[in-house]
């Protein structure tokens, strides 16, 4: 059973539940050994392709999958041969296996596969390595690896990290730097950075600069800046957006943003399979309002095609300030 994000663990002072923080905090210690242990102890394996890693310090919530069909996309337009993996989370297959839209759905293989393998050969594996192996039999001659920086099963030619770059209303990235599940930290800032090579902030609208306490803290590494922008406007006439992601309240101050007349919002746990109740209840409230029913595209996919038609999805993509800042990390990888 997914759980809500609390939003609390983005208080960069810890904000509120200080009792709860306090309760969590030695199993947050329990968390951080045993990813500092696996990652020291393991070897990683060279698949022979070179993988680029496109992780996240924190659980979820920072745009890493648009970023993943970014670097794909511009790869593939060079001639190369880059293919996406992930472990398929949400998803009941283990493959390997290549992900096909036609055949597969979210069940199979989980959301944001589904919806990158409509753009880019990709794979699935809840073993990473026989995925990456399965993969480059395949043909593929970049590994594209969508999350995957705590996992130390694959060796990485590049890793950057994804970070989500809104610091206002007192909200932070890290919180107050806690780990899971006293906060949202998948490991200690410093330990985590000391591993990439690159980080890619991401803005969000409205916003023209990063913050520079936060491009601070990553130095000396690179900082690449990213917006998740919209492909289209959000449909025309009153809505009611829901949305079962990392930060469900970003996709409602992004839909606000753009123009969208939204007249309720309903948050979701990330990666939400949204059960005949749900959709009922949403179709019903739509119903009372007058108002169409909008989501995200990761939301849209986990839906069957008679609720996809019902509603309406609202696609964004990472665009970056300096394609030629990302060019440079990618092309000595590549080369």
């Amino acid at each position: 059973m997914n759980l809500p994000t609390p939003r609390w663990w983005y208080q960069e002072d810890g904000g509120p539940a200080r009792i709860t923080r306090a309760l969590l905090t030695p199993v947050s210690w329990v968390w951080a050994s045993v990813t500092a242990r696996r990652i020291r102890t393991t070897t990683p394996f060279d698949p022979g392709a070179p993988v680029i890693c496109v992780g996240n310090l924190t659980v979820g919530g920072t745009g890493k999958t648009p970023v993943v069909r970014a670097i794909l996309k511009s790869l593939r337009a060079q001639g190369i041969a880059a293919e996406g993996l992930s472990r398929g989370h949400g998803g009941r297959l283990a493959g390997p296996l290549k992900v096909d839209p036609l055949t597969h759905d979210a069940r199979d293989v989980g959301d944001e596969p589904l919806m990158l393998a409509a753009g880019a050969p990709f794979w699935i594996a809840r073993d990473r390595i026989e995925g990456a192996k399965a993969a480059v039999a395949g043909g593929a001659g970049v590994l594209v690896l969508d999350d995957g920086h705590q996992n130390p099963a694959l060796k990485k030619a590049l890793s950057l990290i994804v970070v989500d770059g809104e610091t206002r209303d007192g909200e932070w990235p890290f919180g107050d730097g806690a780990v899971f599940p006293a906060g949202p930290m998948r490991e200690p800032l410093a330990v985590g950075l000391s591993r990439a090579d690159a980080v890619i902030l991401m803005l969000p609208a409205g916003m023209d600069e990063p913050d520079p306490r936060l491009v601070a803290l990553f130095a000396p590494l690179p900082v690449l800046v990213a917006r998740l922008v919209p492909d289209g406007p959000p449909p025309a006439g009153p809505q009611l957006g829901f949305a079962g992601v990392g930060k469900p309240w970003k996709v409602e101050r992004a839909l606000v943003a753009a123009g969208c007349e939204l007249v309720d919002f309903a948050p979701y746990p990330d990666h939400t399979p949204y059960s005949a109740a749900d959709l009922g209840f949403l179709s019903t409230r739509a119903a009372t309002l007058g108002a169409g029913l909008v989501t995200t595209e990761k939301d849209w996919v986990r839906l069957s095609p008679e609720w996809r038609a019902r509603v309406k999805p609202w696609p964004v993509t990472a665009r970056f300030d300096d394609e030629a800042a990302l060019a440079r990390l990618l092309v000595p990888v590549v080369s």
